[in-house]
């Protein structure tokens, strides 16, 4: 018997200027097809990171409003439906992490997790804890502080108004960090 679990559908990163750095699409489990392929195009996951933004900010104003000052948690920003849900994390640098979880994302089967240790075998119904996905986002931004240690990389770099497309982030040691985070986290995993 196998059973679906949460997996990584998709991992961006979002430039403190609204710029989109960087993201990376990774593939989910169908049931009807018994394969795994994206749930979504790239297209929509960039469009589904952009609307992110307005929440990171909608989030924001209300902090600020209330006095409380930037945390850096954010945790769940929306629901895209009854598969995908979106998290976020934002640096003290105005940097945006998003991480878009697929619910059934991910096959294993139940007698062997449940005989692993049993954490992997939840059922996806039962939802995430934003703890779940602290390790994701350290990961992350450890990555994304190696990337700036970088001395050619420029993080505050943006096309102005009316410019045409952006820079990314173009660092083949960032995309592997990117997969290897994207391909190695399940529900339980403390250290990525």
């Amino acid at each position: 018997m196998t059973t679906a679990i949460p997996s990584i559908a998709c991992l961006g990163v979002i430039g403190r200027n609204n710029n989109p750095l960087h993201i990376s699409v990774f593939p989910s489990y169908n049931p009807s097809a018994n394969a795994f392929a994206p749930i979504r195009t790239p297209l929509q996951f960039s469009l589904l990171l952009s609307s992110t933004i307005d929440v990171f900010d909608l989030r924001a104003k209300h902090n600020a409003a209330a006095g409380v000052g930037l945390s850096g948690d954010v945790g769940l920003l929306h629901a895209v439906d009854d598969r995908l849900a979106a998290y976020g994390f934002e640096t003290n640098t105005g940097v945006r992490m998003v991480c878009v979880v697929d619910m059934r994302g991910r096959r294993v089967d139940a007698a062997a997790a449940a005989a692993a240790g049993g954490t992997a075998a939840r059922p996806a119904a039962a939802g995430l804890r934003d703890a779940e996905l602290k390790p994701v986002f350290r990961a992350m931004q450890g990555a994304f502080v190696r990337l700036l240690q970088n001395p050619f990389f420029e993080p505050d770099e943006h096309v102005p108004l009316g410019g045409r497309g952006g820079r990314s982030i173009t660092s083949k040691k960032f995309s592997e960090d990117m997969k290897r985070i994207g391909e190695g986290w399940t529900p339980g995993v403390t250290s990525l």
